[in-house]
């Protein structure tokens, strides 16, 4: 019975969660509450440990809590695929109607210029993102950001969109220049540039 409701629960969740880990807290205490599955100091426990490891927060405390609640790894592996299910479909879903959509009107021009623009929209929400984050901390005299943080940033961004700029090397290219775009390809992956920048950060401030 218990591995019935930990699905049910679960696949509500994932179905009616939105807005990402944080968000489903109070919907996974709610249902905790009302089957008795742990104790609020053990649910708070669980929060603790979804956030500090990888992965998707929600996730990981629906893998805490249904092996808390069944003391086996099969709770967990339910509570787990429960709460994915309602998003993979969705996704699956949406997938394939941009797939067909993108097919039928690839050389559309009112099509392609509209994912132009999509593009340029998230593109402006995360740099509107990125400046909230920099903005000056409570007092007006305390800034978060000077011209060392501005430039570390801007190294960033350059660096993130360069590959969009490179062409792929031709065999009657010099090697010089080839290493070159190699050795730029490289700087620009997304997990190199997250060590970099926190690497300047600490030896510039500390």
């Amino acid at each position: 019975m218990i591995y019935l409701q930990l699905f049910l629960s679960f696949l509500k969740i994932g179905l009616f969660g939105f807005g990402g880990g944080l968000a489903i807290f109070s919907l996974i205490q709610h249902e905790i509450e009302v089957h008795g599955w742990m104790t609020q100091e053990e649910f708070v426990d669980i929060l603790a440990i979804s956030q500090v490891t990888p992965g998707p927060i929600g996730i990981n405390c629906a893998t805490y809590v249904g092996y808390t609640a069944t003391g086996n790894i099969w709770g967990s592996l339910l509570a787990t695929i429960a709460i994915i299910i309602p998003s993979l479909i969705i996704m699956l879903s949406i997938c394939k109607v941009y797939f067909v959509i993108s097919t039928r009107f690839q050389h559309n021009i009112y099509f392609n210029r509209t994912m132009h623009m999509l593009r340029l929209s998230v593109l402006g929400m995360i740099g509107a993102a990125a400046l909230l984050l920099m903005k000056p901390i409570n007092q007006p005299s305390v800034s978060f950001i000077d011209w060392r943080s501005w430039l570390i940033f801007g190294l960033v961004c350059l660096f993130t969109i360069l590959p969009m700029f490179i062409k792929h090397s031709n065999s009657n290219e010099k090697k010089c220049t080839t290493f070159i775009k190699k050795m730029l390809h490289t700087i620009s992956h997304p997990i190199l540039l997250i060590i970099l920048a926190g690497l300047a950060g600490y030896f510039v401030y500390i």
